[in-house]
């Protein structure tokens, strides 16, 4: 027998949200909303599911991506959507049971904490025992002279959670239960294509449904690029035969044109940008110096070399200098302490950390991500490479969590591997200290200052910057060169190990 749901409808929520201390006594809440004694067993509420602090004093985030879609079902702790900070993606489970009744924005949109991501439908009063301005089915109300709770945001860290290394988005957008309903299948997948506004608006122009389209970039996503690819194919399905002289050319080897744009592109500043934007605004307080040298890497690609096999059977796939070079600016550290430090200006205080967490900066698609390695003090250069697999893997899927990217106490940036010589490193405040590798080049060199022998030499460039404010020239020239006697003798930091 069949029962019919009553509906009760709670007025919208307006975007005003009053702050509740947590150690004031509990006050009626100034929305008309009915008592939930008053409401029929059966009756459905209209909630809003707000977007709680995330941390960090992050306020707001990109919306990746929707889980669910109005008119499903949702349990407590489904999930229900993706969102990317400035600095991780992060998954949202839902905290009610009930029924999707409406979406608050676009995937691509920017959702702001403490505004409503959806409203959800929960039968008789809000699900879970949590309400905004009341305490839900078994949830006592406090008393007057009682701190309050404000519920909406309870055990937030259970609704957060970061994929993991080696998952998908694919992966992560099916359901626990597989909803086989077409119909919502269908507008489920058109909800979930992974790409960016700009492709959405030119794939709308065009025709092209986005859902059809197979994604090049990182798990699936679709970019500008393959929706361009499909552009010109249909265009070119449409133009004349070609004449001879035509097909002769078409017949050469294909050469890549950069495509251009037809009217202005404004692209919204997301996710690792945003936090880039930040951190080198902040930068511009800082006064930089600038130690440059060069690094004489033959010593350290033979062993590296000899080492790859090694690595290979302990699980290291690849075995860079990175690593070596890592291990040797850890190793430099214990000698010079004041590179790895933070400067606090407002208390004027600089703090030396007993920790090496060293910052790597690497190139993705969503932009430049600088996952951290910690504790390198107390990692062997196998131990800093399987770290760093783990970190660049996660970067290149943009599931890097808060914990692989924050507080970095020095950073590398191994820029020669796209190109470049000597660089003016920009510090990332509040760190005092950066080093930028060059590209390595096999290069003429005298064997000595009292020879006139000319031998082939792999030669780095390497370049520090530091906070002119924390160091002083004389202590970088130093540092720089016991992490230059590391690299060119990479047998002499086993004698600087514990």
């Amino acid at each position: 027998m069949s029962r019919t749901l009553q509906t009760v409808h709670r007025p919208r929520y307006t975007g005003q949200t009053r702050l509740i201390s947590t150690t004031a006594p509990l006050q009626k809440s100034a929305l008309p909303l009915p008592d939930d004694d008053d409401l029929p067993a059966n009756a459905t509420t209209s909630t809003p599911f707000l977007l709680a602090d995330i941390g960090e004093g992050i306020s707001e985030v990109e919306l990746l991506q929707w889980h669910v879609a109005p008119g499903e079902a949702v349990s407590q702790f489904d999930r229900v959507c993706e969102v990317q900070s400035d600095k991780a993606s992060v998954e949202i489970t839902s905290r009610y049971d009930g029924v999707v009744e409406s979406l608050c924005g676009e995937v691509g949109e920017m959702m702001y904490v403490g505004k409503p991501l959806l409203y959800i439908a929960t039968e008789g009063g809000v699900g879970g025992g949590t309400d905004i301005g009341g305490g839900g089915e078994g949830e006592p109300q406090a008393e007057a002279g009682q701190p309050a709770t404000l519920h909406n945001v309870d055990d937030e860290e259970d609704r957060l959670s970061v994929p993991s290394a080696g998952s998908n988005y694919a992966s992560h957008v099916q359901s626990a239960d597989e909803k086989s309903d077409s119909n919502d299948s269908a507008s489920e997948g058109k909800a979930k294509v992974l790409t960016s506004p700009a492709v959405r608006k030119l794939g709308k122009e065009n025709g092209i449904d986005l859902s059809t389209v197979q994604g090049t970039g990182p798990q699936g996503r679709v970019l500008k690029a393959d929706v361009l690819k499909i552009i010109n194919a249909n265009s070119s399905a449409t133009d004349d035969p070609p004449t001879s002289a035509a097909a002769s050319l078409a017949s050469a080897p294909s050469v890549a044109t950069p495509s251009r744009l037809e009217e202005d592109e404004v692209i919204p500043v997301r996710g690792y940008h945003r936090l880039m934007v930040k951190s080198m605004t902040a930068s511009l307080q800082v006064p930089h110096m600038v130690y440059a040298d060069e690094i004489n890497v033959d010593a350290l690609t033979s062993v590296r070399d000899s080492l790859r096999p090694v690595a290979k059977d302990l699980g290291v796939t690849k075995l860079t200098y990175l690593p070596f070079f890592v291990k040797a600016a850890s190793l430099a550290m214990n000698e010079y302490p004041a590179l790895n430090a933070t400067i606090d200006v407002d208390e004027m205080t600089l703090t030396h950390h007993q920790a090496h967490n060293i910052g790597v900066a690497v190139d993705t698609a969503r932009g430049l991500a600088v996952p951290v390695v910690r504790n390198c003090q107390e990692r062997s250069v196998l131990e800093i490479a399987a770290e760093m697999g783990r970190l660049f893997a996660l970067a290149a899927e943009g599931n890097l969590s808060e914990g692989d990217i924050g507080r970095p106490t020095f950073t590398l940036s191994n820029i020669g591997a796209i190109g470049g010589t000597y660089m003016s490193p920009v510090v990332l405040p509040p760190q005092v200290a950066i080093g930028a590798m060059g590209k390595i080049q096999r290069l003429p060199r005298f064997v000595s200052d009292d020879s006139d022998e000319v031998v082939a030499a792999r030669i780095m460039p390497i370049s520090w910057g530091g906070d002119h404010r924390a160091i002083d020239g004389a202590t970088m020239a130093r540092f720089g060169n016991l992490w230059k006697s590391y690299v060119e003798n990479p047998s002499s930091m086993m004698f600087a190990m514990r």
